[in-house]
């Protein structure tokens, strides 16, 4: 018996490059949930995973395969099949920045500073004509050579008119489409042009199967497909017609992979990590926030409550030491800049505030250091997650995974881990900065005994839906 033919599409692929000083190319393997997810069912399927190319190394790659094949080009990709589409950098940046980061990532967050932005006019509209190119060209990448039976798992916002295009070409697939982020409601949706937010959704409604990380999401989609297409859902099944075919609404709630985390956690490079921050902190507890600096984490907001409690709860000055280790984001968009140097201010302000000779508050690292993550996760107290919004947030299942004595968990309302988690969760409203800070002081004060207990049942709960089972989720509601 054959194979079955699984195709993705995903923005990011499984793999990206870098350019040597000697002009060759290493290769790096990439993270997330999708990638470890697929490398699972690659071995059992006929996968093909089409990407496109982020970097100029990106492009030096697909340079040396043929039609773009990185798995023709001797690269190491295990079982998986990869095509890496270099899109015209004019075409991809509009498409990309413009649109997927700069539009539809702040619709679906909430995000916009609605006095001053948006504001769509002829050069919206032009980036939306590359926005609608781009999904093209992945389209035309995955139905080349697709077969009868092929099932197709197009992944997030960046890809979201696809399942219509590959539709009209191909009614015999099965198709699904996934969605990372959150999805907005109908009153915050609406701010989209009309013909725009109308392509969207029938874009995706040209899936079979379209998946959410929570209720919440699956609920707002389902929200606005009444609201601007006029169907009627069927609620108690979570589907609704449309194009005479029926579209089932599912949700997936992403969980950590918890023997890879543990197994990466055990490493050397870990280990040293650890120890040098114990060596950094002292025997002060920890406060931790893992996050990209990215406008819907809140991590100014978080800065602000970790003041607060160093204000008002004066006793905690010299016991305790937030760890903010913020991974650059996103540096091409004016916005991310501007926040990335907020976080700095706001960092510096309360260590000159409150420091001393002998006590650093908070230290705050803007850089990219996975290993050093991963030893934050094992020390820490308390662990602080508190985005304005969230498709389902990671940071908040890894690190109860990796905690070594038990950490109390602060976790925003908004987060989509807060379906799954909230009920041994420090539950926080993202505005509400003293909120926030009396949830820090809480934890830091637990017990021990609930503070394990807890995070036991936090772990199970984190692990529950593993990539590999997530991603074939997926594949079976395609069945």
């Amino acid at each position: 018996m054959d194979k079955a033919q699984i195709l993705v599409a995903s923005n990011r692929g499984p793999v990206s490059f870098s350019i040597n000083d000697d002009g060759s190319l290493t290769q790096r393997r990439g993270g997330g949930g999708l990638v470890s997810g697929l490398s699972s069912v690659a071995a059992e399927t006929d996968t093909l995973w089409v990407c496109a190319a982020l970097s100029d190394a990106d492009r030096a790659a697909v340079a040396e395969a043929p039609e773009g094949r990185l798995d023709r080009a001797g690269f190491d990709l295990g079982n998986m099949r990869v095509r890496m589409l270099d899109i015209p950098p004019t075409t991809f940046g509009n498409a990309y920045t413009a649109v997927a980061n700069s539009t539809l990532w702040f619709i679906h967050h909430l995000l916009y500073d609605t006095p001053n932005k948006p504001a769509y006019g002829t050069e919206f509209r032009a980036q939306w004509e590359d926005y609608r190119a781009y999904n093209s060209a992945f389209c035309d990448a995955l139905l080349t050579g697709a077969d009868d039976n092929a099932r197709v798992a197009v992944q997030d916002y960046h890809l979201a008119l696809v399942p219509r295009m590959a539709r009209r070409r191909r009614p015999d697939l099965r198709i699904a489409h996934f969605q990372h982020t959150p999805w907005a409601p109908p009153e915050y949706f609406r701010m989209l042009p009309e013909a725009v937010r109308r392509e969207l959704l029938e874009g995706m409604l040209g899936a079979d199967h379209v998946g959410f990380l929570s209720l919440r999401w699956a609920d707002a989609f389902l929200r606005c497909c009444e609201t601007f297409l006029g169907t009627t859902v069927n609620w108690d099944k979570r589907s609704l017609e449309y194009g005479g075919r029926v579209v089932e609404v599912g949700v997936h709630a992403l969980g950590a992979d918890g023997a890879t985390l543990r197994e990466r956690a055990g490493a050397d490079d870990v280990a040293e990590r650890r120890a040098a921050l114990r060596s950094r902190v002292g025997d002060t507890k920890l406060v931790v926030r893992v996050d990209r600096t990215e406008l819907s984490k809140n991590i100014v907001r978080g800065l602000e409550a970790y003041r607060e409690l160093l204000s008002t709860r004066p006793e905690w000055r010299g016991r305790v030491t937030h760890l903010a280790f913020a991974y650059p984001s996103r540096g091409d968009v004016a916005e991310y800049r501007e926040y990335t140097e907020s976080v700095r201010r706001v960092a510096k302000e309360i260590n000159e505030e409150f420091g001393t000779a002998d006590w650093t508050p908070l230290i705050l690292e803007v850089n990219d250091d996975f290993p050093r993550s991963l030893a934050a996760y094992q020390l820490a107290d308390v662990l602080l997650v508190n985005p304005i919004r969230d498709g389902m947030n990671l940071v908040a299942k890894e690190g109860p995974v990796l905690s070594h004595d038990g950490c109390a968990l602060v976790l925003s309302t908004e987060a989509g881990a807060a379906d799954e988690l909230g009920a041994d969760a420090l539950l926080v409203n993202p505005f509400d900065v003293s909120e926030t800070a009396e949830a820090l002081h809480t934890a830091l004060t637990m017990p021990e005994e609930e503070r394990r207990a807890r995070c036991e049942r936090l772990v199970a709960a984190a692990v529950a839906l593993p990539p590999h089972r997530w991603f074939n989720e997926q594949l079976r509601a395609l069945k």
